[in-house]
């Protein structure tokens, strides 16, 4: 795995990378610990059918980065690490998850493991009987249970401040959310849209998700391939990275870009383009960090749900300033969160690397 690494696009100082392999289980995966200078690695792991094994690399070399920031930003003594497993959820097995598991057992805590995308809370009690590294359980452990309303309360903060900084109220009401995707997180956040009184339009690949946020939440239906040219207050991406590039950005007919999905710009100038439209994006590993407040009980052992939301209500603060130091430095938004999370690190480096204080002198 260390062909090519270093020369990728996507590396940025990763602290390791492993490529992890079972025959018996079919299990081909990869591990990258990004920076854990704050703290043990934490991030989720994605199961995902990628093309190639060059495909799952970028991803879990960016994914793995952006944890960094997510947790820098998040006051979380955390670092950053993600992991993806390369295959068809349909082949999914317990003995993959348990080969999976077991190569994170064996890195002794330096990477925490939990659900994403095709890891559920089911998977994720399989991956615990093999790995004492795992977080976002529904037993044992603290129990901080499925992340996916936590997320998306965490993103209505965010949205709110977006709104509050665009259009000089947070308010929802007669507000037009287009969400892309309406998994497990997507629809909590519909749910909390429509009872802030939002109007929704919603696309999602598996048809069935999209019917239920209509009959639950009286959402307009189109096509995925249709929804970030919607006309719309916010374009929320909640489902794959990568959805805002060249061509998607556009065509975004939206004031606001505020959403779960994990690594939305396909590339750092994306961000600047989003900003030259003069469309405001709230940065995704800011308003996503929800779930990784609550998640993180079990890696710290301690569970106050009050402190949790206290916290997640915290990222309404945070989103603002951000929003408002790009608006002043005329940068854009991704930007700027990444570098303020970058000084959060080279900050904790700086602390490590101080002398111990010297004892004080014994008294006369």
């Amino acid at each position: 795995m260390t062909s090519g690494i270093f020369e990728h696009v996507e590396y940025t100082g990763h602290e390791q990378v492993l490529a992890c392999s079972d025959a018996a289980s079919g299990l081909r995966a990869i591990i990258a610990v990004h920076d854990t200078r704050l703290g043990p690695a934490a991030g989720g792991c994605r199961l995902y059918p990628y093309p190639d094994s060059a495909a799952a690399l970028t991803d879990v070399l960016r994914l793995s980065a952006a944890m960094t920031w997510k947790n820098a930003l998040a006051g979380l003594p955390l670092g950053g690490g993600k992991s993806v497993i390369l295959c068809d959820p349909a082949r999914k097995t317990p003995a993959l998850l348990a080969a999976f598991a077991r190569e994170v057992d064996a890195l002794g805590g330096r990477y925490w493991t939990a659900e994403d995308i095709n890891i559920g809370p089911v998977d994720v009690e399989v991956l615990a009987q093999h790995c004492r590294f795992v977080f976002g359980r529904t037993h044992g452990g603290a129990a901080s249970g499925d992340p996916s309303a936590f997320t998306a309360g965490g993103c209505l903060e965010g949205m709110r401040a977006a709104l509050e900084h665009v259009f000089g109220s947070d308010s929802l009401r007669g507000r037009h959310v287009a969400l892309q995707g309406v998994g497990n997180v997507g629809i909590e956040l519909a749910r909390l849209v429509a009872e802030g009184g939002g109007r929704l339009t919603v696309a999602d690949i598996n048809p069935a998700n999209a019917q239920r946020a209509r009959e639950r939440y009286g959402a307009a239906i189109v096509s995925p391939e249709a929804i970030d040219a919607v006309p719309c207050d916010v374009f929320a991406p909640c489902a794959m990275g990568a959805t805002l590039n060249a061509g998607s950005v556009a065509r975004l007919s939206a004031r606001i870009v505020c959403g779960v999905a994990n690594n939305q710009l396909a590339t750092p100038p994306d961000g600047a383009a989003l900003r030259e439209r003069g469309i405001v994006y709230a940065p995704d590993y800011v308003v996503n960090a929800g779930g990784m407040h609550n998640a993180s009980a079990d890696i710290f052992g301690r569970y106050d749900v009050a402190d949790v939301w206290r916290r997640i209500r915290g990222i309404r603060a945070t989103t603002l300033r951000i929003l408002r130091q790009a608006e002043e430095e005329r940068r854009p938004t991704s930007e700027v969160a990444e570098s303020m999370a970058r000084e959060i690190v080279a900050n904790a480096r700086r602390e490590a690397a101080k002398p111990p204080a010297p004892a004080p002198a014994p008294a006369a």
